[in-house]
């Protein structure tokens, strides 16, 4: 273990991060130092496998639970991990093949504090980042083709509120997937550009083999310090104006807008409810409701609730019991997952499940992998996703605006940056 003070922390970072590129697993955190309600993820850069996660088990939570050992694992959850809470399934057709699951124990650890580093490695770490070469080429990405048409888009949103007016949910995440394949990629360049078009405080960088995880995620699934558990769902989104003016009238009218506010109000009492399955009875508490957080891209409507978790509850049947969470699925939850395969025409994968890291106390910090790009280098595709709450009320031309307001800045990254 060994503390040293870093330079130019955005050059060793860059060769730090191409350096880990060369193992077969590595996972990169950080918050951006954007202020955020419990912090942003803490800033870490995990290298190498020591053990890796090979679940065969039918409850990967439970297995998982095994392969902890007190040690600090990196990785993510895919959303068809559902297919182990609820009896559900998932055969959609699937672009870039992620496995559902994947966790590993670093063999290199380096814990940033500003700019300083703690370095947890048998190995001289220093030397290989600085002896470490940059001169990979520029990235090159097809232009994104969008899984659905427009119109197909428009005609599912109608069918939704239909099914709301029937009676069988209340509201329901969709979302539509767009695809392409690499022609040549240098995943670190990809993800440094992603971080500066639309800096978010659950930024994640994963290799697992030849999947990649780029992440400009704003949303906190999940976190767990000590007994207290925080979970932090977006519902409501505007664009940032191009004026000062403007933005503020958009920030007022998101806060103001009546639609925005039921959606979040039925995602907190969801996550209320879910909380609920693993906490002391009574501790489970709104903090803050219908909170207005701006970022580079979008103003999002984001509320706090916290609880304390029960003494006989393991940390990762709290993560259980509230996976996947409800600002990505809807209410009530079983139904809409069903109504999800039935009407997306592609499988989720990793996208809207959690990406993140567990410590050896148990404690852990998970976002939710929306606003990012999934690499697939062994087949040469990529993909990435972008959905909105329907309710009722919901006009289907204005979601498909709110879809492409979060598509954004990836698009723009494939088409400028690449």
């Amino acid at each position: 273990m060994k503390t040293t003070s870093i330079n130019n922390k955005p050059q060793f970072l860059e060769k730090a991060l191409h350096w880990a590129n060369n193992f077969s697993h590595c996972a990169y955190f950080q918050s951006n130092g954007i202020p955020y309600p419990y912090q942003g993820f803490n800033e870490i850069l995990a290298v190498g496998a020591k053990r890796i996660f090979k679940p065969n088990e039918n409850d990967r939570f439970e297995a998982l639970s095994a392969f902890h050992q007190n040690k600090w694992l990196f990785g993510y959850l895919g959303y068809d991990l559902k297919n182990d809470t609820e009896n559900l399934s998932s055969s959609n057709s699937d672009h870039v093949q992620f496995p559902e699951i994947s966790f590993f124990e670093a063999q290199h650890l380096l814990l940033f504090k500003g700019n300083e580093v703690e370095i947890r490695s048998e190995e001289d770490v220093l030397g290989q980042i600085e002896n470490t070469e940059i001169n990979l080429p520029q990235s090159k990405l097809t232009v994104p083709k969008a899984s659905i048409t427009k119109a197909a888009y428009l005609d599912i949103i109608e069918k939704l509120r239909q099914h709301i007016e029937e009676g069988d949910c209340y509201e329901i995440n969709f979302c539509q997937e767009f695809h392409g394949e690499i022609e040549c990629t240098n995943p670190i360049q990809l993800y440094s550009d992603l971080n500066k078009l639309s800096p978010s405080p659950f930024s994640s960088f994963q290799k697992h083999n030849d999947h990649y995880i780029l992440s400009a995620s704003p949303e906190r699934f999940m976190k767990k310090e000590g007994d207290k558990i925080i979970s932090q769902p977006i519902k409501g989104t505007r664009p940032r104006g191009k004026s000062k003016v403007e933005d503020e009238a958009l920030k007022k009218e998101l806060r103001s807008d009546e639609k925005e506010l039921a959606e979040n109000m039925m995602i907190v009492d969801l996550v209320r409810n879910d909380l609920a399955r693993s906490s002391k009875i009574g501790s489970v508490k709104v903090e803050e409701i219908f909170g207005i957080y701006s970022f580079q891209q979008v103003h999002q409507m984001i509320s706090t609730i916290v609880s304390e978790k029960r003494e006989d509850v393991s940390a990762f049947e709290v993560i259980k019991s509230a996976f996947p969470m409800g600002s990505m699925t809807g209410a009530p939850k079983v139904k809409v997952m069903e109504l999800i395969e039935q009407y997306e025409s592609t499988k989720r994968g990793a996208f809207s499940g959690a990406a993140g890291y567990i410590s050896p106390n148990g404690d852990f910090d998970f976002n939710v992998l929306i606003r990012s790009l999934f690499l697939n280098s062994a087949s040469k595709t990529y993909s990435f996703q972008a959905g909105s709450a329907i309710t009722y009320d919901s006009i289907p031309e204005k979601e498909y605006e709110e879809c492409m307001v979060k598509a954004k800045a990836i698009i723009s990254l494939i088409q400028h940056g690449a």
